[in-house]
């Protein structure tokens, strides 16, 4: 007599492939695939990167050294890399606040909270400066109220940190949120059984498994700040050796038709970005190869 377990026995159906398995195994699909991502970033980033240094670095560096004897250039480099470090600290520490808020506290309006958190990825920059002269402008209620007591907002440094406290924000609150996502609460319970006050548990516990994101976040912050542009235009007011910064100066130099001198100096700032980006890239593999 057979057994039932064999005649109940469901023969094994031949493994299905996946599509983008399929699609790699034709002659052309691997290296399709491969050809098409690397000639879209190649047309769209790595050509004109390529063209902007070869303009700017065509002569040797005569024309960088030409566009740093400018007035004000060395002034507006200074500013942009101050300014710029100012709101990588700020929203380091503001950010990581606001992530860790948003992951680990249920309260009526997380939602809407966790919107408003990705807005300025919606404006526009230019939008973000003209929104800052209407609070904080001379004319303004809250503008006039900071001036009369001697805090000048629009048309100086603070309202440039400001535009770029806006505009780089979700950065940090975006890089630091997967990382507390998947962080076990219950490390911080047990900690908080044991009598750990709750800077304690967050000093010993979840900042040192948050710190290259927000060392990452923070990166991008800087970099990201380093080129800004639409917002710092309406709002620093530009003048020479006080509030102009370096993208605002590049666009100066390309209104007085010297364009190799502002592809050296925006090739200066790329440097320095990309140098940056790599660090937090290699940040961030650390990290996955920990996990």
């Amino acid at each position: 007599m057979a057994d039932p377990a064999s005649v109940l026995e469901v023969p094994p159906r031949p493994a299905q492939q996946e599509p983008a398995a399929r699609f790699a195994r034709l002659p052309w699909g691997r290296w399709g695939l491969r050809g098409t991502a690397l000639l879209y970033l190649g047309g769209l980033i790595l050509l004109p990167l390529v063209a902007v240094v070869t303009k700017g670095f065509g002569h040797g560096l005569v024309d960088l050294r030409g566009a740093l004897a400018a007035p004000g250039a060395w002034a507006a480099l200074r500013l942009t890399v101050f300014t710029s470090l100012l709101t990588a600290v700020i929203n380091g520490v503001l950010g990581t606040l606001l992530a860790y808020v948003l992951v680990r506290f249920r309260f009526p309006g997380r939602g809407a909270l966790a919107g408003i958190a990705d807005l300025p990825f919606a404006i526009p920059t230019l939008v973000t400066g003209v929104m800052l002269v209407a609070l904080y402008g001379p004319n303004t209620p809250i503008g006039g109220f900071l001036a009369r007591h001697g805090v000048k907002i629009i048309f100086a440094t603070p309202g440039i940190v400001l535009a770029l406290l806006f505009v780089t924000l979700p950065l940090v609150v975006r890089t630091v949120e997967p990382v507390l996502l998947e962080l076990d609460p219950a490390e911080e319970e047990a900690a908080r059984v044991l009598g750990a006050s709750p800077w304690t548990t967050f000093r010993r516990i979840v900042l040192p498994a948050i710190r290259p994101a927000v060392t990452a976040g923070a990166l991008l912050t800087f970099a990201r700040a380093l080129g800004e542009f639409g917002a710092i235009v309406i709002v620093s007011g530009n003048l020479t050796g006080r509030t102009l910064t370096a993208p605002v100066f590049i666009f100066q130099l390309t209104s007085q038709f010297r364009p190799e001198q502002a592809a050296a100096v925006s090739t200066l700032l790329f440097g320095l970005s990309l140098v940056l980006v790599l660090v937090t890239e290699r940040l961030i593999s650390v990290r996955r190869e920990s996990r």
